[in-house]
């Protein structure tokens, strides 16, 4: 009984932690790893730490609950603060270094990201660089990401260089997912559930139940992806 106290105990701590850790989530917001500052994956990984603390003090969670609820509100405060004020952001996530600029490699600016030639060159190999007169700056980003601005006559061709323009695409709204239509996206895009169908039976597809994927991107088709592979419409 002691045994199945404890696990109970134990599952219900860890329940409760999850349930914190995800209101903080929300609290602070969503951010990729590669947009982290460094105070935030300090924190994160110092949150996380808490939280399976607490999971398993069973005689006094409530040290490791208070210890997450205030090191989620010092983030929260953070983020406000450097979201208002410029001198507080360039404290807490730095600013951006450039390594290289009009063909001058700074190498004191390499010396303050503590990074050295090797590390830059890799950089510059992993964005496609493997010539550097193609670059005409590289800027080290605050999340430890390296920026490049190529030079003129090695940057990407654009419409506007060949005089041409083209129709302006639209992001895709999803219509119909996992064969269930989507009504409140199908409403804000100014369609109905009948124009859905009838777009759908022109693909040879009976009813939405059929369909995996339907995505619509302005035009009068719509991008579908049949619910079984070996489906194909009529």
């Amino acid at each position: 009984m002691e045994i199945l106290r404890s696990v109970g105990l134990t599952a219900a701590a860890s329940a409760a932690s999850i349930l914190v850790l995800f209101l903080l989530t929300k609290l602070m917001g969503s951010k990729q790893v590669s947009q982290m500052t460094m105070f935030d994956y300090i924190t994160g990984i110092t949150i996380g730490s808490v939280a399976a603390e607490m999971a398993t003090e069973l005689e006094e969670p409530s040290k490791p609950l208070t210890a997450l609820v205030v090191y989620g509100l010092a983030a929260v405060g953070i983020s406000m603060l450097t979201s208002k004020s410029v001198r507080a952001r360039s404290a807490v996530t730095g600013k951006p270094l450039v390594l290289l600029d009009n063909g001058v490699i700074d190498r004191d600016n390499l010396k303050k990201a503590r990074m050295d030639l090797n590390e830059f060159l890799t950089f510059c190999r992993m964005s496609g660089y493997f010539d550097l007169s193609q670059v005409q700056t590289a800027v080290l980003e605050h999340n430890g990401v390296v920026s490049f601005l190529p030079k003129e006559p090695y940057r990407p061709a654009t419409p506007s260089d060949m005089d041409l323009k083209p129709k302006q695409s639209r992001v895709q709204i999803p219509f119909i997912m996992d064969g269930k239509l989507l009504p409140d996206n199908i409403t804000q895009a100014g369609r109905e559930d009948a124009w859905v169908r009838r777009a759908l039976l022109k693909q040879g597809y009976r009813d939405e139940s059929e369909v995996l994927l339907a995505l619509w991107d302005g035009d009068a088709k719509l991008t579908v992806f049949p619910m079984r592979a070996s489906r194909l419409p009529e």
